[in-house]
């Protein structure tokens, strides 16, 4: 069964409480306001606030119509109460009372996918992607990892989508290499890519999105700011995959956003709409912390810009001549 999402959809991290507290009221508030402003793609994990986010999901869309909204989790790690005292919480902050546990086998998916569905009440998860099986996360263990996932994981997830029980079902890691592998050994629909094909990244092109095209596999990206200079701008502290930007990629940046002053275009809504111009993104997924930020990032995702624009880019060598712009997709 196709599955249509929103191009804009809600981050639920922020509202696990990632770095700071967000309150019960400001978390409803922000899911509120995106399905008000038309979003109905919401994404959720039992790793952000340790179960928090999907408490908060559910409580947020609960009354909302079933049919009218997509919701994706994850699986790999399972959740187990315990003392506040003894949970190494971070980056979350006072999250819910679970510790974490890594497993990727078959029967601990299954507890995993019973476990969201119980902690969000609904009465489906339309996509579920299999988490952090990435060098990233696992370091020099993820091999090892990864086929754990392969064997168990994901034979578990292709169970319940041959059940129909969810609809779609993929991998979501920080690394476009472990999607590629993962895509040419199982059957997968989609996957969830944090970075990895942004306005300063798009080393994919080369195989792993092509590849998705030829096999009809969705990719929804998250962390599209490549974790904040392309939301802030080259400023003193910019971010760069959750580091501070290295002297080339602040300079990359400032080129950027010179382009972007010629031509009145936001920095961000340009990383935005990048995105989601290539054909096997469907949507970029956003974290917001305020609904003000949520609103803000609204107004980026669809704020004009001129063809001209991405014309410059490539001609300054800013961008990839092979890269896919909003203007050639429309």
């Amino acid at each position: 069964m196709k599955l249509e999402v929103t191009p804009f959809a809600f981050g639920a991290a922020p509202i696990g409480n990632f770095s700071r507290p967000i309150d019960e009221a400001t978390s409803d508030a922000m899911v509120q306001h995106a399905w008000d402003a038309g979003v109905r793609y919401y994404d959720t994990a039992p790793m952000y606030g340790h179960g928090l986010s999907e408490l908060r999901c559910g409580h947020s869309l609960r009354w909302k119509e079933r049919d009218d909204f997509v919701l994706s989790s994850k699986v790999g790690r399972l959740l187990k109460p315990k003392k506040r005292s003894q949970i190494e919480f971070s980056p979350w902050n006072n999250a819910a009372a679970n510790e974490m546990v890594f497993d990727y086998s078959y029967d601990a998916t299954m507890r995993s996918f019973e476990d969201s569905l119980q902690r969000l009440a609904l009465e489906r998860i339309d996509i579920c992607f299999i988490h952090d099986i990435d060098v990233f996360t696992r370091g020099a263990e993820q091999p090892e990892v990864f086929r754990q996932a392969m064997d168990g994981a994901w034979r578990a997830l292709a169970k319940l989508r041959e059940e129909g029980v969810v609809k779609a079902i993929g991998v979501g890691v920080n690394e476009w290499q472990v999607c590629l592998e993962a895509l040419r050994q199982r059957d997968f629909d989609c996957f969830l890519l944090a970075g990895r094909y942004t306005l300063l990244e798009q080393e994919s092109l080369d195989s792993f999105l092509p590849l998705c095209v030829e096999r009809n596999a969705a990719v929804v990206i998250g962390g599209g700011f490549n974790s904040g200079i392309l939301a802030t701008g080259a400023v003193d502290g910019a971010k760069y995959n959750y580091v501070p930007a290295p002297a080339d990629i602040l300079e990359r940046v400032r080129r950027i956003e010179k382009v972007c002053r010629d031509h009145d275009v936001p920095l961000p809504a340009a990383a935005m709409q990048f995105v989601v111009a290539h054909p096997a993104i469907p949507s970029f997924i956003a974290g917001t912390r305020t609904v003000d930020q949520l609103e803000k990032n609204l107004e980026w995702f669809s704020h004009p810009i001129p063809a001209d624009f991405w014309r410059t880019l490539k001609k300054q060598g800013l961008l990839r001549e092979d890269a896919p712009t909003p203007d050639e997709s429309r």
